[in-house]
């Protein structure tokens, strides 16, 4: 997929994710969540799932986040969203968020979807500040910690969530600026 990643105010830049990257995002993964990815999934998506698309924050040339989405027909399905413990709390998990909402957006998606685990109140409140709604839940769905997801969708494709994208970029962006 070659759509236009946001350009985030310095020192930060995001870009796609290469296989050169894997044992960063591999140790921030660690880091994140209670069952690390296995070794080769990431080898897996970048080589050969087509669906797939990963991108990594950085600052100032370091990886500090990733996240990755699937496309399916017109869905996008997050994948996974993460930033180091040490840069959490400054909007940078909302950047990457954004990003790839306007990344699906470019790649045709009507409707983004993800599982978030229902004791992860902090992610849930970014989701629903990007207008995610619960439509479900998987009872027991994470093996390691028997922990439910709940299931979130928003709408893409409208005249107002481009108008809600644009106003959340903008104060993200001041945001960010004044992080620095």
């Amino acid at each position: 997929m070659t759509s236009t990643m946001l350009t985030p105010p310095p020192p930060y830049s995001l870009r796609s994710m290469t296989v050169d990257d894997i044992d960063v995002v591999r140790a921030i993964d660690r880091l994140s969540f209670p069952t690390p990815v296995k070794a080769g999934l990431y080898v897996h998506e970048l080589t050969q799932n087509k669906m797939a698309h990963y991108q990594v924050l950085t600052a100032p040339e370091k990886i500090i986040g990733y996240t990755g989405f699937w496309m399916l027909a017109d869905e996008a399905h997050v994948i996974t969203i993460a930033t180091h413990p040490k840069w959490r709390g400054r909007g940078l998990g909302e950047l990457l968020l954004l990003n790839l909402l306007y990344l699906a957006g470019e790649a045709g998606a009507t409707l983004a979807t993800l599982e978030v685990r229902r004791s992860n109140t902090v992610a849930q409140a970014l989701y629903q500040k990007y207008a995610f709604d619960v439509v479900g839940e998987r009872p027991r769905y994470y093996q390691d910690t028997g922990d439910d997801a709940l299931i979130m969708t928003v709408m893409l494709k409208d005249d107002y969530y481009a108008r809600t994208l644009a106003q959340a970029k903008k104060a993200l962006f001041m945001r960010l600026r004044g992080a620095d």
